[in-house]
């Protein structure tokens, strides 16, 4: 069995490649350019605006995985359809897509990338399952917060202290995307995240145990977070994280549903923090 991984030098194609490659099966690795890939797999060179290009990367293949780069929401749109119009020249048998976090419920959220993206591959015709997170893991591994950890024991994070998210880690998406390419019998939405939902004391209370120092949480101002992460990825990168902390300032929590859980529907818990840090470090 071939499965093609989009982002294969990313956050998230990386770990899938490696828990198919671990699991023996072949993987193709979707890049931009092959020359400069170092991961497992073969590399294939494609084009997110080409449709010729993707569907000749997905002629042939047995499963492919696919999220949306960031970027903004016209080339995300744009990366849909693209992605959308090649899987239905090419006909793969199974498709795998994660959210990355974004919504896939509630008002806009059919009109958004990720809503055009998973819509437009169900009327394919394809298998598609859809693997979808909350917040990640690896947010809080930013230079500006992990710093305040090392440096002070403070784990600033931009949500109430009583904001109850189901987190998980890219090695938790990667187990679930693994999963669901090799079982095509699981479509539709799998939520990957933690159960019950962690609070920012939970979140320190994995970093102090995974470090054996003392951490503690802090609620962090957004507009705060905004300003210390713009040197990172620039205001039009870190406009829209801001503008997404905005939002969940309004939310009670931000928590999957159980009853289609990866828990209930693959059973696969994700990581504790604890265990996630220490996998990072093995």
């Amino acid at each position: 069995m071939t499965y093609l991984i989009h982002g294969a030098t990313g956050a998230q194609g990386s770990p899938v490649v490696a828990s198919l490659l671990a699991s023996g099966a072949a993987v193709t690795a979707a890049v931009r350019d092959p020359s400069a890939y170092e991961g497992g797999g073969a590399p294939v060179a494609v084009d997110l605006m080409s449709v010729a290009s993707l569907a000749a990367a997905y002629a042939g293949v047995d499963g492919v995985f696919v999220h949306l780069p960031v970027g903004d929401a016209a080339q995300q749109l744009a990366h849909a359809r693209t992605i959308v119009a090649a899987v239905e020249q090419a006909r793969p048998a199974r498709v795998v897509v994660s959210t990355s976090g974004y919504p896939t419920e509630g008002d806009g959220a059919a009109e958004s990338p990720v809503g055009v993206l998973t819509a437009g591959l169900r009327a394919t015709g394809a298998s598609v399952a859809v693997a979808a997170p909350r917040l990640f893991l690896e947010n809080l591994l930013l230079p500006p917060v992990a710093a305040g950890v090392e440096q002070e024991g403070v784990l600033r994070y931009p949500i109430r202290d009583d904001y109850a998210v189901s987190w998980s880690s890219h090695l938790d998406v990667a187990d679930v995307v693994a999963r669901l390419l090799q079982d095509g019998s699981v479509t539709g939405v799998v939520g990957v995240g933690a159960l019950p939902g962690l609070v920012g004391s939970d979140l320190a209370a994995g970093f102090a145990a995974a470090s054996g120092t003392s951490v503690r949480f802090e609620a962090q101002d957004v507009d705060e977070f905004g300003r210390v992460i713009e040197p990172l990825f620039g205001s039009a990168g870190a406009d829209p994280v801001v503008a997404s902390y905005r939002w969940r300032a309004t939310l009670p929590s931000e928590l999957i549903d159980p009853a289609t859980s990866a828990q209930q529907r693959l059973g696969l818990s994700p990581r504790t923090v604890e265990q996630w840090l220490k996998d990072l470090r093995a």
